[in-house]
């Protein structure tokens, strides 16, 4: 679909017609550090933000969720629950969209899982575009998801006094029909958008010492490699890094029974591999006891595992792991070491 252009002043004309007949979250200021939350006007909207504390995910994936409900009795009865509500997502940066795409392959697989795809389904995702990284915790660049040309329904990237306004769906197409605001991009407007890509590949550098599709062979050499230990010593197994993080999707499952023990609630609760008890199984055996086995897997998953099983690297480059570690682990310094090569 060819591109669009809407003029800077319009943005918040579109964006309140957005809002007058539909639920959008977008990044708002909170504090010192930024958070996706739904908005009432164009004006809590932090347009300028450079990474949220989390990822959009949680629209789609809460972090606790009721999935079924019960009664108990003589004859105990069971109702799965899947709620969904249309939301606009506006404002999500091309990393959070990649870690999107990449939520949506493991989902959607056998069994699909109803509760998340129902909510994605009902969402519209609104892009921005990044000129810049977010800071000195972002290897976007390595990863690939510096840039995304799937994934999102409408991309919009800030050309100065207009936004170029690329359409990825159907649904972002239709947006557009119903605004009045947007013009057929121009061949002047193509060669603006071509000036802030071509600035953009300078702004973001690589950071890990190596093209990353050497990653899974890397990682694979570096199986016993007595870096896991030496960094382990460091490390909390705090899960900290799981909970920001925007593609992780494990979950513990528990029960909660009401005081009259004849009804209650299953629901799912985001969980972390860095936790101990996340391998405990009958009999109390814990397989990734030692918290070296527990690091090595974070990064095993990342690196490797899901990119032989989706196509795409598991980790997108945000930076969020190594931004909220209380003991500084640093992702790149570690991508670095397993090679071999001087941490600078």
């Amino acid at each position: 679909m060819l591109p669009k252009i809407i003029e800077r002043d319009d943005l918040r004309a579109f964006v309140e017609a957005l809002l007058a007949d539909n639920v959008v979250v977008a990044p708002i200021r909170k504090g010192e550090k930024y958070v996706f939350s739904e908005v009432e006007t164009f004006d809590e909207i932090a347009l300028d933000y450079n990474i949220s504390l989390l990822s959009p995910k949680k629209f789609f994936y809460p972090q606790i969720e009721t999935v079924l409900k019960f009664k108990i009795g003589d004859r105990p009865e069971s109702q799965a629950i899947t709620e969904a509500s249309p939301v606009i997502i506006f404002g999500i940066h091309p990393c959070d969209i990649a870690a999107t795409w990449l939520l949506d392959e493991v989902f959607k697989e056998d069994p699909a899982d109803p509760n998340y795809l129902e909510k994605r389904k009902k969402a519209v995702l609104i892009g921005l575009n990044c000129a810049q990284p977010c800071d000195e915790f972002s290897f976007c660049r390595d990863m690939g998801s510096y840039n995304v040309e799937e994934g999102f329904d409408l991309m919009l990237t800030d050309l100065g006094e207009k936004y170029f306004v690329e359409i990825g769906s159907k649904l972002g197409e239709e947006i557009l029909v119903e605004g009045a605001h947007f013009r057929d991009a121009t061949s002047g407007d193509l060669k603006d958008r071509q000036a802030y890509q071509e600035k953009k590949e300078t702004n973001f550098v690589k950071r890990i010492p190596y093209d990353t599709k050497f990653l899974p062979e890397i990682l694979e050499e570096s199986y016993d490699s007595l870096v896991w230990d030496a960094i382990a010593k460091r490390c909390f197994s705090c899960g900290s890094c799981n909970i920001v993080c925007p593609t992780c999707y494990c979950f513990n499952v528990t029960d909660e029974v009401a005081a009259s023990a004849a009804e209650g609630e299953r629901k799912r609760v985001w969980d972390s591999c860095q936790l101990a008890e996340f391998t405990e199984v009958a009999g109390g055996e814990v397989f990734r006891e030692e918290r070296s086995s527990r690091l090595r897997h974070r990064f095993f998953r990342k690196g490797k595992w899901l990119l032989e099983r989706y196509g795409k690297l598991g980790c997108v480059g945000c930076g969020r792991c190594d931004r909220n570690c209380l003991v500084k682990i640093n992702s790149v310094e570690v991508y670095t070491q397993l090679a071999g090569e001087p941490v600078q």
